[in-house]
């Protein structure tokens, strides 16, 4: 392959992986269709094999190595790309290692295993376990397949913008996650080649957006931290290869937060019944903020690039939106220390439409009377107007706060 990409390399990668890639479908938003103030469509890239569109770039860069990888293969990934690969190499039986940091989440590394991988837990972050893996393919002669800063890998990922050049007649905007770029630069070049005018917005996450600080410095710039909720794209340092592309071939990179991320996880889930990743929403994220601004009159596209994500992160995630959106409250009260108090509490409770979720009593720490407890309550309302409600009443009869004991 050339040290350049053509929407012809984009076209070959296709047909690599034509007899088990999926063709995604695209999905008509009319809720963030409304909050955006455009038409908005997504590409559920959640619902490909093994979740994310990775598994494309895994088989185009096979199908390129050919009899190379026989040995076995040997990658680096934060979960997706692993999985992926381990899919590919299981379809071509060839042996598959992949490392992994050691926080990766749970969810990605027992997939990648049951899918027949390898997997070596190294490193804190993705940029350890990339030189682990360098360090084994050497030593052991195996086929080294990069994430992200490979062409035959990142043509691969462009045939998602191949899709969507026949899906969306009137495309006018693509937003698509940017972690280590190759994403980003193979659905650029895709539809850029053929519809210029299209504008590609990538999007990073703040507590790892190297791009911007790369593109303005001309060089890849590390940053110092990978911990964010959207672990798919927390790659610290852009590789020469992607960010040239993305320099010459997308239009902007924005930047969204954490809470932001998380808002737009739930959104997904409880509007359009996704399940989508951090890494894979912070497309429907920048588009929520603000933080994109889509132009013309056409669709706009918003790739979800994965659905690989812990169950217990989302539970969190989806608690703490009922909290904030007032539908999830917690009460601290004083009541007497002798029978029938608590009961007396929750009647008054029940009696004003909440529903109970957990009680605690909590005698430490707390600025009591010798002959009074505290019950922490969570409770279930219908939002913050039904939650206030349920506040005043506690208040009006009479039960306090207790203050904590200096």
């Amino acid at each position: 392959m050339p040290a350049d990409l053509t929407v012809e390399d984009i076209r070959h990668a296709a047909e690599a992986g034509a007899r088990i890639v999926r063709q995604t479908p695209v999905l008509s938003s009319g809720t963030l269709s409304a909050r955006a103030g455009v038409t908005v469509a997504l590409k559920p890239e959640n619902l490909q094999r093994t979740g994310s569109f990775k598994l494309r770039g895994a088989l185009a860069k096979l199908a390129a190595l050919g009899e190379e990888c026989a040995g076995g293969v040997v990658t680096a990934s934060a979960g997706n790309h692993g999985q992926a690969l381990a899919y590919a190499a299981r379809a071509r039986a060839v042996r598959c290692e992949v490392f992994m940091p050691k926080q990766a989440p749970i969810a990605k590394v027992e997939a990648a295993t049951a899918l027949g991988a390898t997997v070596h837990l190294v490193g804190s972050n993705f940029e350890e376990s990339l030189a682990a893996a360098h360090e084994r393919a050497e030593r052991d002669q195996l086929a080294f397949v990069h994430p992200f800063n490979d062409l035959e890998v990142i043509a691969g990922q462009g045939s998602v913008g191949l899709e969507l050049l026949n899906q969306v007649p009137d495309i006018s905007n693509v937003i698509v996650p940017v972690g280590g770029g190759g994403l980003a630069s193979g659905v650029a070049i895709a539809l850029k080649s053929q519809r210029p005018e299209v504008r590609v917005i990538g999007v990073q996450v703040a507590t790892c957006a190297p791009f911007p600080a790369s593109l303005e410095a001309g060089e890849p710039v590390a940053v110092d931290s990978s911990l964010t909720i959207a672990d798919g794209i927390a790659v610290k340092r852009p590789g020469e290869l992607t960010l040239a592309l993305i320099r010459r071939w997308v239009d902007e990179i924005v930047v969204v937060g954490e809470d932001e991320v998380g808002e737009a996880m739930v959104f997904l889930l409880e509007r359009a019944k996704l399940v989508v990743e951090g890494a894979g929403a912070v497309g429907v994220a920048a588009l929520l903020s603000g933080a994109a601004h889509p132009t013309g009159d056409g669709t706009t596209v918003v790739i979800l690039s994965g659905g690989n994500v812990d169950a217990g992160l989302l539970a969190q995630i989806v608690r703490r939106h009922e909290s904030q959106a007032g539908r999830r409250l917690v009460l601290l009260a004083c009541v007497p220390d002798r029978p029938g108090s608590l009961a007396q509490l929750l009647s008054l409770v029940a009696d004003h439409g909440a529903n109970l979720l957990d009680v605690i009593h909590i005698r430490e720490g707390l600025d009591l009377h010798v002959r009074e407890t505290a019950i922490q309550l969570v409770l279930e309302t219908r939002g913050e107007e039904h939650a206030q409600l349920v506040r005043d009443a506690v208040r009006e009869a009479g039960y306090v706060e207790p203050r904590a004991l200096r």
